[in-house]
């Protein structure tokens, strides 16, 4: 039987959008599947030794809000100074009383489970970033290296 594998681009950076791929690759990764993470643009956020992910209400018209906000609170509050603050915070709050593992727990996970993590490296340059402010275990490639393993993967996931 030929080994499966699993192909996830994230392009985004914020505390929401880190979730997926980190929990898809881990969970593939334990099924079997080689995995990897392209992460390019703001998805770039998710490979940094101290990632500063946030969420933000405004314009996710799909996030639960406490005490029933979204029905009585005018969605221009969300706008208000402290407001992306005050539901990172809540939301975190609310993970960890779910017993729901950390962004860097999860991406530690998926690296003992030898998930690939590759930066995109035009972005990286493009951002003029700094490598040292990422984690150890991180690639450098561009597109062209993720397409050699995309085109080959089982599934490939653009989160």
């Amino acid at each position: 039987m030929e080994d499966k594998k699993l192909a996830i681009i994230a392009t985004k950076g914020s505390l929401d959008w880190a979730y997926p791929p980190f929990i898809l690759a881990s969970t593939a990764a334990a099924l079997g599947y080689e995995t990897q993470i392209f992460c390019t643009f703001y998805g770039l956020q998710l490979l940094k030794k101290e990632p500063k992910l946030e969420v933000t209400p405004l314009g996710n018209p799909g996030m639960p809000m406490p005490l029933g906000m979204d029905k009585w609170f005018p969605v221009l509050g969300l706008a208000l100074p402290g407001m992306q603050g005050m539901m990172t915070a809540m939301m975190k709050k609310k993970m960890q009383s779910k017993g729901v593992a950390s962004i860097e727990e999860l991406r530690e996970l998926c690296l003992e489970a030898e998930v690939k993590l590759v930066a995109c490296q035009m972005t990286v340059d493009l951002f003029d970033m700094d490598t040292d402010d990422f984690i150890d275990g991180v690639e450098y490639a561009g597109a062209t290296s993720f397409f050699e393993f995309a085109g080959d993967s089982d599934i490939c996931l653009y989160i």
